[in-house]
């Protein structure tokens, strides 16, 4: 796992953890829970991206 991938993992569940407790205080529509929820989608995004960088490449080496 590169340093890269490690970071992505750890910032997406710092996020989830973060919506969760945001979600249960101020209600899982409030703007706040949202914005949260957005930027997980975010990094949730770029991880997939990554990963499938990572399988094309392991493809191409063979």
């Amino acid at each position: 796992m590169s340093l890269y991938s490690a970071s992505l993992i750890t910032k997406i569940e710092e996020l989830r953890k973060k919506m969760t407790v945001v979600a249960l205080e101020k209600g899982i529509t409030s703007k706040e829970s949202l914005h949260i929820s957005q930027e997980l989608d975010e990094l949730l995004n770029d991880y997939e991206q990554y990963k499938k960088n990572e399988i094309s490449e392991k493809k191409h080496q063979k």
